[in-house]
């Protein structure tokens, strides 16, 4: 009690006392009482306790409350009841009437109260499991208190629920609740949950938090929409900031096209309200960070694309020339149109394409400079065109090509109608504005960035100072103005651009050096004694210096590479010199310069380096210093050295065209054999689909002389004796002679009356047989004559293939002369032109390799030699299909002639069976002139053969009637 006393400064011992005691009473009601009732009345006095008398609820009661929340979760009220205490307890957020001195002791009581209860690794389980309870006063207490742990312990917190089993799962079912409160506090929850937390982060992305969170913003309103909207948005934030899988994923799932609404804000003058203008600034910072330069380099360029591709860029554009858009989203949205840009070459070309709404247009580019080089305009506005105008000319060689052509003399319009880009730089460049100076001067130092082209293209503008004064160089314009002892921050910013300008470029040296002003200008400046502002400007002139004698050529005898650091070395001492050049990187600002693009400065004055400009210090101070200690010794053998490594790089460059004519000839004799590989394979198929169907045309030849030839059996006994294409010659001999008999024997038929039934049966088959020959013979002769048909079509298609091929073939023999004659031409090299001695070893491998390509192309004089072999192979498989081709014409024609003999016969057996049924029935009707009854043909056929005695008597009854 005592430590309570002491804690509790300010109020009387007994009323304290007192509540000590109430407290202590009704913690024990709820360990002891047996009654529902009576414990959750217990915990409803202990709730009404623990804000004002928070540490002795806490101490007193918590263990109990833990207990409450474990036995009685059957009941929601006790358990909100228990929920809200432990709030009051833990959270630090209610008003406390308390003195100043122990508010931080206050303070305290939460992270010391977060720390008891979360001792126990099961406390944080059981109130997660107690959040899946729908009921709303046990669902909404329950968000609260694991947010007010997560702020109080949040990397211990979140470490629990990252091991607890679907911890994160069961939260994030918080956003889907109905109730917008506990949606709303879900979204606080997640957002203490997701803070500088990887794996959660990454756990919430994959459990559709950005589905949810944007359909939330959506539903809300967007950028209308209010504090909500504002949360859902920084818990985008925390997921999507420093994670890369989040980003990928974000990108992969399409949601930043779900963000082009949120911009969608007109040119409306009113409507801007502060919740208004906090949501769009929180929405410009998320487009920031899925574009931050931080990021990788393919991460960030497919970003870019999707946002050119779904209009998000247009967007930004359109509030970037939009009116009454407030001061700082129109900074904000600068700053974003800037990284979406930068370094994407399609966004830049876009972005060089926008005109602002004025009349005449202008291009946004020229507007946004328009506000840079303006000394009224804000200074954070002036900053983000700045960056603006960096990112836009970040590796972008075409928009530097174009703002600097601008400056070009056969570019200037005359008329003065509109202003340029370069025109606004150069008037920047000299205002009596240091800012604008200072901008200017690295604004043109981006457009001569990484580009030896611009910068010499640069060398060309002239200035005209004043009337009747001859122009003067854009480049002796800033020396003149170095020289004049302006501000340090105008000197500043002109010396970076010099060193910019002066570095890989030898020409721009040798314009420099040849005023012969400028090296005594800069050896002054070094070598004097000046205060700690002087000192940065001291050592920009000394690695202007560095620059004029690294990248000099030479040309100039009086400013030799040689006489230069002679002059250093007389005037300002080597190590004088080396110490003047270290003042840049030991500069407060460099630090802060180099460590990302954006120029964001607190105020004007500490506007001294730019980013790009550190890099380029960091990489040239050490080759300076090295040329500044190198004798002129070393300096002859690193010349020799140069040149011979260019005479040696020529005669590479040499070989490796050489190499790469060859490499194409190759690669097209490759394809051209390629293509006769083809074209052979395809004529092979085309002769074997030929062979298979001269194959089936030889089958169905043989077919058809075998059914020629065959027997068709009919009913009787005579009809054995036919075939299905006509009667045999043999049989047709016999039938003859039969009818000369008959003749013969015309006047004897009452003699040979014994004969007459068996003639009758023959005279009977022959009378039927005929109709039936003449059937079976006409479907045989259609049947042939249908064959024969399409045996001649096949045989016409065959026959047009066959010319197809040879014409092909005959192209194939040209292509094939083609090639040997470039291959013959190909393997004749080039006559060497003269080598030196240093490149003789590479001279030696790139012959090697000369010779294996000569090898290589033997090999294919050799493939070709082979398909010329096969394609003289194939032309004698085609000329035996011609020759198999005739021999079956041949045999069709023969075929067609027994077919016409086989028919004329026919007709002419026909023709005497006729003549034959003729003399029957006239030899009938003299047997019926006796009065002698002869039996009908019917009832012979209908007779037995079990009844031939009976016939055979009766027949001799009629011999001897007769």
């Amino acid at each position: 009690m005592n430590f309570l006393r002491g804690v509790m400064g300010g109020q009387s011992a007994g009323p304290q006392h007192t509540e000590a005691e109430t407290i202590q009473k009704l913690c024990d009601r709820v360990a002891s009482s047996t009654l529902l009732d009576d414990r959750r009345n217990a915990v409803r006095a202990l709730k009404s306790l623990s804000k004002k008398y928070r540490l002795e609820v806490g101490i007193q009661a918590m263990e109990h409350l833990i207990h409450v929340l474990q036995t009685d979760r059957s009941d929601s009220e006790i358990i909100g009841y228990a929920l809200d205490t432990l709030y009051n307890i833990i959270s630090n957020d209610e008003e406390e009437e308390v003195e100043e001195n122990s508010t931080r002791q206050s303070e305290d009581l939460g992270s010391q109260f977060t720390e008891i209860f979360i001792k126990q690794q099961e406390n944080v389980t059981l109130l997660l499991s107690l959040l899946e309870e729908f009921d709303f006063h046990v669902r909404w207490p329950g968000v609260k208190l694991l947010t007010s742990l997560l702020k109080q312990l949040g990397p211990q917190v979140q470490q629990i629920i990252l091991v607890s089993p679907m911890g994160v799962s069961r939260l994030m079912d918080l956003l889907a609740d109905s109730r917008e409160v506990i949606r709303n506090d879900g979204v606080l929850l997640l957002q203490a949950l997701t803070r500088s937390n990887g794996a959660i982060q990454k756990i919430v992305a994959f459990e559709n938090a950005f589905e949810r969170l944007l359909d939330i913003i959506t539903e809300e309103g967007n950028s209308d929409g209010g504090i909500v909207v504002e949360d859902c948005l920084i818990l985008l934030q925390n997921l999507l900031k420093n994670n890369n899988s989040n980003q990928n994923f974000f990108k992969e799932g399409s949601y930043i096209q779900r963000m082009k609404p949120w911009f969608d804000v007109g040119d409306e003058n009113s409507g801007w309200s502060a919740q208004k203008v906090t949501n769009l600034h929180v929405m410009l910072q998320l487009v920031r960070v899925l574009v931050s330069p931080t990021n990788p380099p393919g991460a960030t360029s497919s970003c870019q694309k999707a946002m050119f591709q779904c209009g998000l860029l247009q967007q930004l554009c359109t509030i970037l020339m939009a009116t009454g858009v407030p001061a700082d989203i129109l900074t904000e949205t600068i700053n974003t149109v800037s990284e979406v840009i930068r370094g994407y070459q399609v966004n830049q070309d876009y972005f060089a394409s926008v005109n602002a709404p004025s009349n005449p247009p202008r291009p946004a580019i020229v507007v946004l400079l328009m506000s840079m080089v303006n000394e009224r305009q804000p200074f954070v506005l002036r900053c983000a065109v700045l960056y603006c105008f960096q990112c836009f000319l970040y590796k972008n060689q075409k928009g530097q090509g174009e703002i600097v052509s601008t400056l070009l003399p056969s570019t200037i319009d005359a008329t003065g109608n509109s202003v340029s880009a370069g025109q606004l730089l150069c008037g920047g460049l000299f205002s009596t504005d240091s800012l604008s100076n200072w901008c200017a001067a690295v604004a043109l130092a981006h457009a001569l960035q990484e580009n030896a082209t611009q910068k010499e293209q640069l060398l060309r503008v002239q200035l005209a100072t004043s009337i009747g004064n001859p122009p003067v160089s854009l480049l002796q314009q800033c020396t003149n103005i170095l020289s004049q002892g302006s501000k340090i921050q105008t000197r500043v910013g002109l010396l970076m651009l010099l060193c910019t300008w002066l570095s890989n470029c030898p020409i721009a040296v040798t314009h420099f050096l040849h005023n012969s002003a400028n090296v005594p200008f800069l050896t002054g400046q070094i070598a004097e004694n000046l205060g700690e502002e002087e000192q940065l400007v001291q050592g920009l002139c000394a690695l202007l210096l560095g620059i004029s004698i690294y990248f000099n050529d030479n040309s100039l005898e009086s400013y030799m590479k040689e006489k230069l650091k002679q002059l250093i070395e007389k005037r300002i001492g080597k190590e004088n010199f080396i110490e003047k050049l270290g003042f840049i990187s030991k500069h407060e600002l460099y630090s802060r310069a180099s460590q990302k693009p954006q120029p964001n400065f607190p105020s004007p004055e500490y506007m001294i380096f730019d980013h790009e400009f550190t890099k380029l210090v960091k990489e040239l101070e050490g080759v300076i210093t090295k040329a500044i200690y190198k004798s002129s010794e070393e300096d002859k053998k690193e010349e020799e050295v140069k040149k011979t490594l260019e005479q040696h790089d020529s005669i590479v460059t040499h070989y490796k065209n050489m190499i790469r004519e060859q490499d194409l000839q190759l690669e097209e004799l490759k394809q051209q054999i390629s293509t006769l590989k083809c074209q052979n394979e395809q004529l092979q198929t085309a002769v074997t689909q030929q062979v298979s169907q001269i194959q089936q045309h030889k089958d169905q030849y043989n077919l058809l002389k075998v059914q020629l030839g065959k027997d068709n059996p009919h009913q009787g006994s005579y009809s054995d004796a036919t075939q299905m294409n006509g009667i045999q010659p043999e049989e047709v001999g016999r039938l003859r002679e039969e009818i000369e008999e008959l003749k013969s024997n015309q006047e004897r038929l009452q003699s040979q009356l014994a004969e007459k039934d068996s003639l009758i049966e023959n005279l009977k088959s022959s009378q039927s047989s005929p109709g039936t020959n003449e059937q079976s013979s006409a479907t045989a002769s259609a049947q042939d004559s249908e064959q024969i048909a399409e045996l001649k079509q096949e045989l016409a298609a065959l026959k047009s293939q066959l010319n197809s091929q040879s014409v092909e073939i005959t192209k194939l023999q040209t292509e094939k002369q083609e090639l040997l004659q470039k291959t013959e031409t190909f393997a004749k090299p080039a006559p060497l032109p003269g080598e030196s001695e240093v490149g003789t070893a590479t001279k030696t491998d790139v012959e090697g390799r000369l010779s294996a390509l000569l090898q290589e192309t033997k090999e294919l004089k050799n493939e070709i030699k082979a398909l010329s072999e096969e394609r003289t192979a194939i032309k004698e498989q085609l000329d035996a299909s011609n020759s198999t081709i005739a021999i079956l014409q041949n045999e069709k024609n023969k075929l067609e002639v027994d077919v016409t003999d086989s028919k004329k016969e026919q007709d002419d057996l026909l023709v005497l069976l006729a003549d034959q049924d003729q003399k029957i029935f006239s030899l009938k009707n003299k047997l019926k002139e006796p009065g002698n009854p002869v039996e009908e043909e019917d009832e012979l056929e209908s007779g037995d053969q079990d009844d031939e005695e009976d016939e055979d008597e009766d027949d001799g009854k009629d011999q001897s009637h007769i």
